[in-house]
């Protein structure tokens, strides 16, 4: 029995989903909540409020007053869709208009903001879409960073020293007194706040679970992110002032900080690592919690992984991800895959934030409505597979977003927007689980880091690229659906993952799927090869076992 059928045969004596995984994976979950909220908090704390010019003889000591449309249009342009522009003014003198430099904010919704301080409108409208683009570059640099060394000095530590650190930045940066340092802080916030533990508490949950039940514990990570976007517009609500509100945002972080007491290693990866007693410790805890009669001598396991194979595992880092072609291939594909979805998910959120009403409910339903794409998408991905459903999503959310840009604004235009919202919201949740399904243990996590990595690329630019809209309307639109098309025709070239083993080794990732693409198969199920003799066969030899007892990860 070689070192990776063991662990197999040990995780599937605990069963796709026991009470011990129910416990960790409540744990691991909560990374997810404090990642969505972290990631949208600017949109409340440096929310931009409904704004215009100051007019002195109206405004007095800079407040901000509400006025009829003629006294507006004494002293305010119109630009050509008929709205008041907030930039300029006009000379009643001259009639000439000229560009303003002080402003008054409606503070209806928003007490206090960093863009009402700092004032991040009209020419420096970019401070806004670079301090956003900050934190987005933090994740970048958390995803490649802290993946790669989660893959070698383990999931956990990376979690739960991501969790304090998230807990210190998230309350620092509400002090932080000028631009430059709240954009130092805001970057590494980023690294920390939704990376640091956000992916490893993923991959822990995916390396822990059964293969009935990866699709469930995956989507729900992203509806958990959901759930931290609702907390934002929650709280925002409630809480007016935005150094109390940051604070409230920064303290969700101590929800993770026991886990240094409470959270496990990932067994699978103390295995591949050459600490097999710790991981048979482990599993042996976690048979006692789901009351299993199946026992296990641990003098069995010890030693058991090869000493070429811990060597190996040492070495291996996100460049292994680039060295053989069909593990480059898959690599390149799921990096332009992450990009897409994370381009137009914060696209369509971005087009939708113009919607009139209540900005808190607003957002919370931008939230909300990603909920029952999650209950679709855990329906049809162990029935259709994550290819299929994965490309056509993102071929039929960029499709949205071409209509809804060519629609004049109104109800069609704005169901467009959410259907486009719905699809991309399960894609996006399916190229998790896709991505921690395709490649091998020992470079998971920087598989799922280098993922990530691109997301916050395509987030961090995407706020940059709606700066467009000042050249043609449509533009940002169109760029976000070309890019989503290519993408999701790319993916019918990745190999099917449903009910297929995990790959442990290089070796794995490397034969894994090969000659499988939605070409060579009429089911999305996976592609089947013939042998020489016309037998079919997986790709991998090692097929999913039923029982409990002889189930594989």
């Amino acid at each position: 029995m070689t070192s990776g059928q063991d662990i197999d045969t040990l995780m599937g004596h605990l069963g796709d989903f026991g009470k011990y995984q129910a416990w960790q994976f409540t744990l691991h979950i909560l990374s997810a909540i404090t990642a969505g909220l972290n990631m949208l908090s600017l949109v409340t704390v440096a929310a931009v409020p409904e704004h215009r010019c100051e007019i002195s003889e109206h405004d007095l000591n800079k407040t901000y007053t509400e006025l009829n449309e003629t006294i507006l249009g004494v002293h305010i342009p119109r630009l050509q869709s008929g709205k008041f522009d907030s930039c300029s003014l006009i000379n009643t003198t001259t009639n000439a208009t000229y560009k303003c430099d002080s402003w008054v904010f409606d503070h209806t919704y928003y007490g206090t903001s960093r863009a009402i301080e700092w004032e991040f409108v009209c020419d420096q409208r970019w401070m806004g879409a670079v301090a956003q683009s900050a934190y987005m570059f933090g994740v970048f640099t958390g995803a490649v960073w802290l993946g790669n060394l989660a893959d070698k000095v383990g999931r956990k530590p990376v979690f739960c020293w991501s969790a304090v650190l998230q807990l210190l930045l998230g309350v620092g940066v509400a002090f932080t007194p000028e631009y430059i340092s709240f954009l130092v802080i805001r970057y590494l916030y980023g690294i920390f706040g939704s990376a640091g533990s956000y992916i490893p508490g993923f991959v822990l949950t995916m390396e822990l679970v059964g293969p009935s039940k990866r699709s469930m514990c995956g989507v729900a990570f992203q509806a958990a992110f959901a759930v931290g976007i609702m907390l934002v517009a929650g709280w925002g609500a409630i809480i007016k002032d935005r150094q109390l509100l940051q604070i409230i945002y920064g303290c969700h972080a101590l929800v993770l900080c026991g886990h240094f007491w409470l959270m496990d290693e990932s067994p699978r990866w103390l295995w591949a690592n050459g600490r097999t007693s710790e991981a048979v410790s482990i599993i042996k805890k976690a048979l006692k919690t789901n009351k299993s009669p199946v026992t296990i001598a641990p003098e069995e396991y010890t030693g058991k992984a090869a000493k070429e194979k811990r060597t190996q595992n040492e070495k291996a880092g996100v460049l292994d991800l680039f060295k053989t072609p069909n593990l480059r291939k898959k690599t390149l594909n799921v990096m332009l895959c992450w990009f897409a979805n994370s381009l137009v998910y914060y696209g369509l959120s971005l087009s939708t934030g113009s919607m009139k009403g209540n900005p808190y409910l607003v957002l919370f339903v931008m939230g909300l409505v990603e909920l029952p794409s999650y209950v679709v998408t855990v329906y049809l991905m162990d029935r259709l597979g994550r290819r299929s459903l994965t490309s056509f999503e993102m071929i039929a959310g960029g499709i949205c977003c071409i209509i809804a840009v060519n629609l004049a604004e109104g109800p069609v235009s704005t169901g467009f927007v959410f259907a486009g919202k719905f699809l991309i919201a399960s894609s996006f949740a399916i190229v998790y689980n896709y991505s921690a399904e395709l490649f091998p243990t020992v470079i998971r996590n920087s598989a799922m880091g280098l993922g990530a990595m691109c997301a916050r690329t395509s987030g961090a630019l995407t706020p940059l690229i709606t700066l467009l809209d000042s050249f043609d309307p449509k533009m940002p639109a169109i760029i976000f659906a070309v890019i989503a098309l290519v993408s999701g025709f790319l993916v019918t070239f990745l190999p099917e993952t449903l009910e297929k083993p995990m790959p442990q080794t290089i070796e794995d990732g490397e034969k894994f799927g090969i000659g499988d693409t939605c070409f060579t198969s009429l089911c999305a199920k996976g592609a089947k090869d013939e042998d020489e003799d016309g037998k079919p066969t997986t790709d991998m030899e090692v097929k999913p076992l039923k029982s409990q007892n002889d189930a594989v990860y």
